[in-house]
């Protein structure tokens, strides 16, 4: 694993991959329901902004100190201890294998309808995801250079989608009227409460570029590309959301955004008329590709790291002597998608859930900056150092703390559901442990 493949183009391109998904695409329907008014939904938008460039910068100089394959693991077991660093990873694991095969069945439903008029069966949506799934297994197995170059095509079909979206505001075609308006926003609801409920939504749009530090390893000159990667694919992710969201205004009218249910359809729509129903759907498809791959690239790298911490067996961490590919680890993730796929439903509610313990994952991953520079860890060679420290870290991290907060007050039950996994994993950690130990002792 200790090939360096990625050059700054690479690393940029998986960041805006790791961030844009399905989510920007549904939302800001969510958001604008939530916050009511259209000045809070666009400063909902602004702060989540500003809080993922603060996030973006703080992980960037993470990365750049310790340039290690699978650094989102191996950073909790370097800043706290392996257990807390099993327990959120292993949560992040399932979530990410059960939300790949959620938007594969997703993406396999847009190209369903050429195929039936009514409803996708079940069978073929599974299916087709599963077909991706395998497929993108090998085109990971060619190595990581192939994966990435795969993963640069993808991203640029995604942000075609997103340009064509933007010209929407262009169109002439009368969108047709939604079918149901949401309720209007209770007048004793508080500015605050209204827009912290709104940033949840936001924040879920926002995630994902901490994953990067998962590559640290295998980008050149780690010290340069890793923070620079960060930055310019934040900057493109930023300038992304703020224009899509004020076209969707202006072409869908925010009353209407409030309960619209396929926003890019009416964008679509607009501006093609009823020929930018296929038009969509087949870029929607490609873009839920771009998803998968970059997912089936990122998360088997986590294991690696459990791995050569001895918390999984050694085969994890087992490579391939041409490429260098991570064999085992990135089979037992493909594998779990394609599991997760008979849990569909279940997967996504448990998904739900653990944003979370995300949140939570969030504040204390993003802490680690302080003991890195406590520590002094990588200023023996060129690294970066974020400006604006301590106070950007710090407010990264009071507005994860947020968003924890308002998860709880809102939905008690998914913070209780998600905690109750935690300690399950933790648990599970020292059982390891033990049985390893006992194991090695005989």
């Amino acid at each position: 694993m200790s090939k360096k493949q990625l050059n700054l183009f690479d690393l940029s391109m998986i960041v805006v991959s790791l961030v844009i998904g399905m989510g920007i695409f549904r939302t800001p329907a969510v958001a604008a329901e939530r916050a009511g008014t259209p000045s809070v939904f666009f400063l909902a938008w602004i702060i989540g902004g500003v809080v993922a460039l603060c996030g973006a910068l703080t992980y960037a100089e993470i990365g750049s100190r310790y340039p290690v394959t699978g650094g989102y693991y191996k950073i909790f077991s370097l800043g706290y201890h392996p257990s807390l660093a099993f327990s959120i990873n292993c949560i992040e694991l399932v979530s990410n294998a059960g939300s790949i095969a959620a938007v594969g069945v997703v993406g396999a439903e847009y190209i369903g309808h050429f195929f039936y008029s009514g409803a996708v069966p079940p069978l073929f949506r599974g299916g087709i995801t599963a077909a991706a799934v395998v497929v993108f297994y090998i085109v990971n197995l060619l190595g990581l250079k192939m994966s990435s170059r795969v993963q640069n095509v993808l991203t640029m079909i995604k942000l075609l989608l997103i340009l064509t979206l933007l010209a929407s505001v262009f169109g002439s075609h009368p969108i047709p009227a939604p079918a149901k308006m949401a309720a209007a926003p209770d007048p004793s609801v508080g500015f605050w409460k209204l827009l912290g409920y709104a940033l949840v939504a936001v924040s879920f749009s926002y995630g994902g570029y901490q994953q990067t530090i998962n590559f640290g390893g295998e980008v050149e000159r780690p010290g340069r590309i890793i923070p620079r990667g960060i930055g310019i694919g934040i900057f493109i992710i930023i300038t992304v959301y703020l224009s899509l969201n004020f076209v969707y205004v202006k072409v869908i009218g925010f009353e209407n955004l409030r309960g619209a249910d396929s926003i890019a359809a009416q964008l679509m729509w607009h501006l093609f008329g009823p020929i930018g129903d296929t038009i969509l759907r087949c870029l929607m498809f490609l873009s839920v590709l771009a998803y998968v791959n970059v997912s089936v690239m990122s998360n088997p790298r986590v294991m690696y790291a459990m791995s050569t911490e001895g918390i999984l067996p050694a085969v994890f961490k087992k490579t391939t002597p041409k490429h260098g590919v991570i064999i085992w680890s990135l089979t037992a993730f493909s594998a779990t998608i394609i599991l997760s796929l008979v849990f569909t439903t279940a997967v996504e509610k448990m998904i739900n859930y653990t944003i979370f313990l995300d949140s939570i994952a969030f504040v204390f991953s993003s802490a680690t900056i302080f003991i890195l520079r406590r520590r002094r860890m990588g200023e023996d060679r060129d690294i970066y150092k974020m400006k604006g420290y301590p106070w950007m870290p710090a407010f990264f991290m009071l507005a994860y703390s947020c968003v924890t907060v308002s998860i709880a007050v809102n939905d008690p039950a998914a913070a209780g559901y998600c905690l109750l996994i935690f300690l399950c994993f933790f648990v599970l950690y020292f059982i390891l442990k033990w049985t390893s130990r006992t194991s090695s002792t005989n």
